[in-house]
């Protein structure tokens, strides 16, 4: 079934959506959900609750990309749910090691201060993504927002996980770079 059709049945306020979604995206939001939370049933609850919230809080406008959506969705709720039930934990993850990778980049940053530097430092890292090849981009993407493994973004190219961890230094360098030269202090 299409996203449009799916997205009508959610205007609708017919259960089918829900169906439709899970057949189509489960397997999906599911990955999403266990690289933050390392723990399967976890990472089941939070990809139902994704649904109760898509149901709950589908757009005015309708989305353009359903699976986009629903990964924010999902993402959000995985992350909610790893810093309320792991706070005094170190628990490894696909979380911890690639915030790790990041962490000398932004820890200087600081949190920000305001909703307005969040957004300009968001606009700036995604200025810099809309310059840098689209492989380069796809692996920042899928490493820092999906937090997937570097074997499994490997995988996905058919790259080497030294390839891989090359790519994803560059980036993160050129990234580094880039926001010194935009006044961000790293």
């Amino acid at each position: 079934m299409t996203d449009e059709l799916i997205v009508s049945l959610y205007w609708q306020r017919n259960e089918a959506a829900i169906k439709h979604t899970a057949d189509k995206y489960e397997r999906y939001l599911t990955v999403i959900a266990k690289n933050i939370l390392n723990d399967i049933e976890e990472s089941k609850e939070c990809v139902n609750e994704t649904y109760l919230k898509a149901w709950n809080s589908m757009p005015e406008q309708r989305p353009d990309a359903l699976s986009a959506y629903l990964a924010a969705i999902t993402r959000t709720t995985a992350l909610d749910v790893y810093r309320s039930r792991h706070r005094s934990k170190r628990i490894p993850s696909e979380l911890t090691s690639s915030l790790d990778e990041l962490g000398n980049m932004l820890s200087a940053q600081g949190s920000p201060e305001s909703e307005l530097d969040y957004k300009q430092l968001a606009r700036a890292i995604d200025k810099y993504l809309s310059t840098i090849p689209p492989q380069s981009r796809t692996a920042f993407i899928r490493r820092y927002y999906f937090f997937d493994s570097v074997k499994d973004i490997a995988d996905g190219f058919g790259f080497s996980r030294s390839k891989v961890k090359s790519i994803l230094f560059r980036t993160r360098q050129g990234l580094a770079e880039y926001l010194r030269n935009e006044g961000f202090t790293i």
